[in-house]
């Protein structure tokens, strides 16, 4: 009798779900690679053209992936209909906040909310109707159009890896430390 073989991550995945947790883990790894040994000082250093830091991508990226996921289990956020000018103000200020480590927030602390993100994206991509759609929120960049899980999934998983080489030029930049190569 031939044992049936364990699963694993590193060899071929036995399921859809355990692919995608496999790449999102990956490229997950790639982006973290990109902050390790780092003081705070040095994530919020923008040594390129760009205002990118690292400890900014982490919590940009934090954010974003918390958003699609709870896309994925709520559907997109009704607009406030009762915005006002001060509070768009307010809005730009966090949004522009959102890219930068702050002075009182430090690497680990930004780190452990990503990790945090980590584990609710790992449990919904495990969990989840993949095949469950909800129409994209009303903005500009979005047609009349629905994502299924599946799809924000793999966004994520794009987006995951699009901000991990973002990162590695950034770490590159500033001590020459790169993630492959």
């Amino acid at each position: 009798m031939t044992p049936t073989p364990t699963p694993t991550t590193s060899g071929p995945a036995v399921s859809e779900r355990d692919e995608l947790v496999a790449l999102l883990e990956r490229h997950r790894g790639f982006f973290l690679h990109t902050v390790q040994g780092l003081t705070d000082e040095q994530a919020r250093l923008t040594p390129t053209v760009s205002a990118l830091s690292l400890g900014g991508l982490v919590k940009h990226v934090t954010a974003v992936e918390a958003g699609w996921l709870d896309f994925v289990e709520h559907g997109a956020p009704q607009p406030d209909a009762g915005a006002d000018q001060q509070a768009d103000d307010a809005g730009y200020a966090a949004y522009v906040d959102g890219f930068r480590l702050l002075p009182e927030e430090t690497l680990d602390g930004v780190l452990a909310g990503y990790a945090a993100v980590a584990e609710r994206a790992v449990r919904l991509a495990r969990t989840a109707d993949l095949d469950a759609a909800h129409p994209l929120p009303e903005a500009p960049w979005f047609a009349d159009e629905s994502w299924s899980n599946r799809r924000v999934l793999v966004h994520v998983i794009a987006e995951t890896a699009q901000h991990a080489g973002h990162a590695d030029l950034i770490r590159e930049t500033i001590d020459g430390q790169r993630t492959m190569g």
